[in-house]
């Protein structure tokens, strides 16, 4: 967590950090279904945070618990209250590396299909995971897609008995970023 967090850091907000090679968003999408027999589970939030090194293909991405929003309030309550306790556990992350990564394809353009191997984090579990992505340079922006499972029980999210057989057993994540190269924040200075 230390670790992405300073990844994070370094290409957001450090101006010593900035370099050509790298895209990074503060306004990606992360959005997230579950099928049940009584009632299927969507939310999705716009304020996930990535960066991307276009150089190394490393990526890592941040995003608040509590930015996922949902039809129904009661659902976003019982998400944010009873399942990923997101006082407690206020962001789902994700720091890893493309998979035999090489610079060379992206920069020509075009789309790509990759894997990507990290940890993700989420309820205060950290698992390592190997997901599809899809990476397309357009004119100079990057876009980042994936879709993946998770199971809750995986990161100890709990279901309470009384609906645990209405849920599904895995949820299906979707991340779609279209990402600015980063560059250097303007400073003024004035006298």
């Amino acid at each position: 967590m230390k670790t992405l967090f300073l990844f994070l850091l370094s290409m957001l907000v450090l101006p010593g950090a900035w370099a050509q090679g790298k895209y990074s968003t503060r306004t990606g999408l992360i959005s997230f279904f579950s099928g049940t027999p009584i009632e299927d589970i969507e939310a999705r939030s716009t304020q996930a945070a990535g960066v991307l090194d276009a150089t190394t293909g490393q990526v890592a991405f941040s995003v608040p618990m509590k930015s996922f929003v949902f039809r129904r309030t009661l659902m976003q309550e019982h998400f944010n209250e009873n399942y990923v306790e997101s006082d407690k556990y206020p962001k789902a992350t994700f720091a890893g590396t493309i998979v035999g990564f090489q610079p060379g394809p992206l920069a020509a353009g075009g789309a790509q299909s990759v894997q990507v191997e990290g940890d993700l984090t989420i309820h205060g579990v950290k698992r390592r995971v190997k997901v599809p992505g899809r990476l397309e340079r357009q004119n100079n922006r990057l876009l980042i897609k994936s879709t993946f499972t998770v199971a809750p029980a995986d990161y100890n999210i709990e279901i309470p008995a009384l609906v645990r057989d209405n849920i599904a057993k895995s949820v299906a994540v979707t991340v779609n970023f279209a990402c600015e190269p980063a560059t250097p924040p303007q400073t003024s200075f004035s006298r």
